[in-house]
């Protein structure tokens, strides 16, 4: 038999071209749409989500001043609330906004090109500017109204932000999971977690805690956060007791964990 009596090979379909830096310009529209549905249209929209939590932490920050005239740490009671309520705030606001990625993006979960982790990630990158723009303006207007003669320490600070973001992304994915199957887990939550600054040393310092509480609250990851920050914004601090590795593994931890039940039931949550 010759080749020219052999049939003919088939033919295989052209694979199409996949589409470069798909997942960027997916986070980047998922961040462009979450602007515009949060914070409007217009930019005065953005600055007043900045705003508004600035001036409830400067109005905490002048109620607690009332009944606490000199702060555990330093002079100023302002600073040191600050120090505080910054990491924290940061991590329940990122908390927040992952654990209700899935359900704030559920329909258009439904697009092949858009994936759980890509909700997640829009949702984080946007909000850690606006917590990093709240730190800045916060510790900048109060050193300045209030004229302290300081320096802070900007890595310390800046490895407890990260500390309180990657916290706030493992609880938060894991929290993501259960709200959007168990609606009742967001109640059991909100109950859980509403003690949470009482016992996060946000308004008092570790060390005063009495035993045996103190050994219980430092099963607390937000307490070494909120000790890094202050470890940061005074230099005279002690926070021999801060654990980083300690954090970060609660949070790899809860991350992979979530991770893993997003990737396995992520169809089932797009249908509830």
């Amino acid at each position: 038999m010759t080749d020219a009596s052999l049939p003919p090979l088939p033919q295989t379909p052209a694979r199409p071209p996949r589409r470069r830096f798909a997942t960027a310009r997916v986070v980047a529209a998922l961040m462009l749409r979450e602007m515009s549905t949060t914070y409007g249209r217009s930019a005065m929209g953005y600055i007043w989500a900045i705003l508004e939590p600035v001036a409830g932490i400067l109005l905490l920050t002048a109620i607690f001043s009332l009944g606490f005239r000199s702060p555990p740490i330093g002079t100023n009671f302002a600073i040191f609330f600050a120090s505080g309520i910054l990491p924290f705030m940061a991590f329940k606001d990122i908390d927040a906004k992952v654990t209700q990625s899935q359900r704030f993006s559920r329909q258009l979960l439904e697009y092949p090109g858009v994936t759980f982790l890509d909700t997640i990630i829009a949702r984080v990158l946007l909000n850690t500017l606006t917590q990093a723009l709240i730190l800045f303006v916060v510790l900048t207007g109060i050193i300045q109204l209030y004229d302290l003669d300081m320096i802070l320490d900007v890595p310390k600070i800046a490895t407890a932000f990260v500390l309180a973001i990657f916290l706030a992304i493992g609880i938060g994915t894991l929290n993501s999971y259960f709200v959007t199957l168990y609606p009742v887990w967001e109640r059991i939550w909100a109950i859980l977690t509403r003690p949470l600054m009482l016992i996060s040393c946000v308004i008092f310092i570790y060390d005063a805690v009495p035993m045996p509480y103190r050994d219980w609250l430092w099963w607390n990851p937000i307490v070494h956060v909120v000790g890094r920050s202050r470890d940061g914004v005074f230099s005279t601090y002690d926070a021999s007791y801060v654990s980083d590795l300690y954090v970060l593994t609660v949070a790899l931890v809860s991350t992979a964990v979530g991770l893993i039940l997003l990737r396995r039931y992520h169809r089932e949550m797009t249908n509830i």
